[in-house]
């Protein structure tokens, strides 16, 4: 039974992601796709178990009617039938209404609502662009991922749940103390209107705090995961008590919108007491009355009293759920304003896939700009480039920081959409095929490599997860890693391929790190290849035994490499020298160096082969 209603709705939709609305009721439905159905049920038994139960206080008013009003010997063939269809609503028809909700609640909803939240959100954001993980904490992004997850299933089903069976309740309690005598539906109605009220002035306020705290939250997890990733550097500058207070600046931010949040507890819980004893003495009071004038019988004191005690202990779970519910609206709006943006590269709607060919690589005109801060203009970074490399052309790009090089590079990756001009692969415009396709055709080793904290097999085996042991083993060799791999052990035994390499592979050397990059991209032979500072991290002994492999690893493909250190890509087909965002020099290393132009200026003020900003000055 357990089983079948945590099947009914599917945690992991194969639907493809699309952008979240960015209004709250909008955006709630958009996640509830898939268990409104059960929501809906949800409400109907709810409104079913308020109801039988409101209608048990009038059955209990009539019965004590019946016992003051039969005599003994006649009281069970009078009433017999009665107490009998009681009975069955007591102890069977409520029991099985809280047994279904129960299943539809904690079986169907509880687990699968917020992992269906969590699992579309979170393919959504996969496919965000680079600038989007650039401009942020990414332990934010996923404290918001988490914690939108669970506001979402809370606010859709406190309104379905909770909000449904308070007002069936509160209806039905109004119904039945003005069937007895109207009068005594006074007390109620102004209780009723006392608490709208409080709610009215108090829940708003809460879901304001709320939102200030779930960004709060988010700042302050951000921050914790900022430090501990980047933990080397606050122990090789000493700042730990720098850390400190930076830390508890956030964490302080947060306490004060707890500080908050619990003086408008206070006041709600002070208020929600005062109105509640009122309604209690009222309602005794008015029923008394009635009851000595010979208005009402007996009974409808005994209906009345227990609805005003049964509202003055449901009103504090009530309140606490409205507040919980406006508290997740504000850590839904929240989310919203991380989750709810559109993508900034997108595919064309009639993408293709990339058709894999020689690796001829073409910039046209190409224009590219940076948006910074708004209101701020846009800086050419690109201005009117053209550059073609032709299909196994060894090309390297040669320029100061700023001059363009990694731009080229991001635009052919298509991290950004250029704003003018056309880059094409083998003809194929990349803007008009699918970015998993463009990727999967281009190598790329970057000059800060990082890798995932899974094991060395999965790492090396990223770019080709169906690769057999192997071509894995023969891609460590390429990178000279495979010495230092057998050698590897985590801190759950696992040794060699299966040790974890820690978060970012901090438990490996950043040569270390490089090799498995570099085989990691070997092991992908995608017929394009990148290389942006590839052997920076490597001491001069581990990069001239690279060396050798990476021109093995360069055969046959088309490679675009940046190097800062010139002697790394002199021997390269073709030099492009870079300047402002153009080209400026382009040919072989000896004929650039006889023009005596920009190029042969930095080769002659290199600081020990390695291009600084000062020798370009």
């Amino acid at each position: 039974m357990f089983a079948w209603f945590e099947r009914r709705i599917d945690p992991y939709p194969p639907e493809a992601p699309d952008m979240p609305p960015r209004t709250l009721i909008r955006f709630v439905l958009h996640y509830s796709r898939g268990a409104l159905p059960w929501l809906a049920l949800l409400a109907v038994v709810s409104s079913l178990i308020a109801a039988t139960e409101v209608m048990l206080f009038g059955w209990l008013g009539e019965m004590i009617d019946r016992l003051s009003q039969t005599p003994r010997d006649r009281f069970w063939d009078e009433q017999g039938g009665r107490l009998a269809f009681m009975a069955l609503v007591l102890l069977a028809v409520l029991p099985a209404l809280n047994l279904l909700g129960s299943l539809v609640m904690y079986q169907g909803l509880m687990g699968n609502f917020p992992q269906r939240i969590r699992w579309r959100a979170h393919r959504y954001l996969l496919r965000q662009s680079v600038g989007y993980f650039q401009d942020e904490f990414a332990g934010r992004i996923a404290q918001r991922l988490m914690q939108t997850a669970l506001a979402v299933r809370e606010v859709a089903m406190k309104v379905t749940d909770v909000g449904t069976y308070v007002v069936i309740y509160f209806l039905g309690a109004l119904v039945l103390a003005a069937g007895q005598d109207w009068r005594l539906a006074l007390p109620f109605l102004a209780w009723v209107a006392a608490y709208g009220g409080m709610l009215y002035i108090l829940i708003p306020r809460l879901g304001r705090i709320a939102q200030a705290q779930a960004d709060a939250r988010a700042g302050m997890t951000g921050r914790v995961v900022d430090s501990y990733t980047n933990i080397a550097t606050v122990k090789l500058f000493s700042h730990s008590s720098r850390e400190e207070d930076w830390m508890r600046d956030g964490m302080d931010a947060f306490l004060q919108t707890v500080y908050r949040q619990m003086r408008l507890a206070s006041i709600q819980d002070i208020a929600l007491n005062t109105i509640n004893v009122a309604l209690i003495a009222s309602v005794s009071g008015v029923g008394l009355w009635l009851w000595s004038v010979g208005l009402v019988e007996v009974g409808a004191i005994a209906v009345a009293v227990p609805l005003a005690l049964r509202l003055n202990s449901m009103s504090h779970w009530i309140m606490w759920e409205f507040a919980a519910l406006f508290e997740n609206i504000g850590t839904v709006r929240d989310g919203i304003a991380s989750l709810a943006l559109p993508r900034e590269v997108r595919d064309a709607p009639d993408a293709r896939p990339l058709v894999r060919g020689p690796g001829a690589v073409r910039f046209d005109n190409v224009t590219f700009r940076y948006r910074g801060v708004e209101g701020a203009r846009p800086m050419a970074v690109l201005d009117d480039l053209t550059l073609h490399v032709a299909p196994g052309e060894r090309v390297g790009l040669v320029g100061r920081s700023g001059a363009g090089k990694s731009t080229l590079i991001n635009l052919l990756l298509r991290f950004h959409d250029i704003e003018g001009g056309r880059i094409t692969i083998d003809g194929q415009d990349i803007a008009r095929v699918t970015q998993d396709s463009l990727r999967a055709a281009i190598g790329v080793v970057t000059q800060d490599s990082s890798l995932l904290h899974r094991s060395v097999r999965d790492n090396v085996a990223y770019g080709r997860p169906d690769a057999t042991e192997a071509q894995i083993a023969a891609a460590l060799r390429m990178a000279e890693a495979q010495d230092f791999v057998p050698m590897l052990s985590d801190s759950q035994g696992r040794r060699g391929l299966d040790a974890h390499v820690g978060e970012r592979g901090v438990k490996l050397s950043g040569g270390q790190r490089q090799r498995i990059a570099i085989a990691r991209v070997a092991l992908k032979d995608a017929p394009i290849l990148i290389l942006d500072e590839a052997t920076s991290a490597l001491d001069s002994e581990a990069e001239a035994a690279i060396q050798s492999r990476l021109d093995v690893l360069m055969a046959g493909k088309t490679v675009i490499a940046i190097a800062h250190r010139l002697s790394t890509i002199a021997a390269m087909d073709r030099l492009i020298v870079m300047d402002e965002g153009r080209i400026v020099e382009q040919g072989r290393h000896a004929d650039l160096l006889a023009r005596g132009g920009l190029y042969a200026r930095l080769w002659a003020r290199q600081s020990g082969g390695f291009l600084t900003d000062d020798a370009v000055a």
